[in-house]
């Protein structure tokens, strides 16, 4: 469950943690109509074909509750960030 909320992650654009309590491996399948900024940006690699979107299909979060139980609460809590300072150009060796 704990890499299925990194995963989750990226999808849902916030940090997701995973705070189940399951351990061991499940099989999941989850089907949802993801938003403009859920799909992958950029070309996809030849032959891949982008997955047909159901207009009518369920949000991420109504999936996630409908098909397998799960619900995502919103909290504040900290969490690692990584801040860049500066940034340069590389010299010629």
């Amino acid at each position: 469950m704990a890499q299925f909320a990194g995963m989750l992650s990226g999808a849902a654009q916030r940090v997701v943690l995973d705070r189940t309590g399951l351990t061991g491996y499940y099989d999941l399948n989850l089907t949802f109509t993801p938003t403009p900024d859920q799909l992958p940006q950029g070309p996809l690699p030849p032959g891949v074909e982008p997955p047909p979107i159901d207009p009518n299909g369920p949000s991420l979060f109504t999936a996630l509750q409908e098909q397998l139980g799960v619900k995502l609460q919103d909290q504040r809590g900290p969490v690692e960030v990584v801040v860049i300072d500066a940034v340069e150009a590389p010299t010629e060796n």
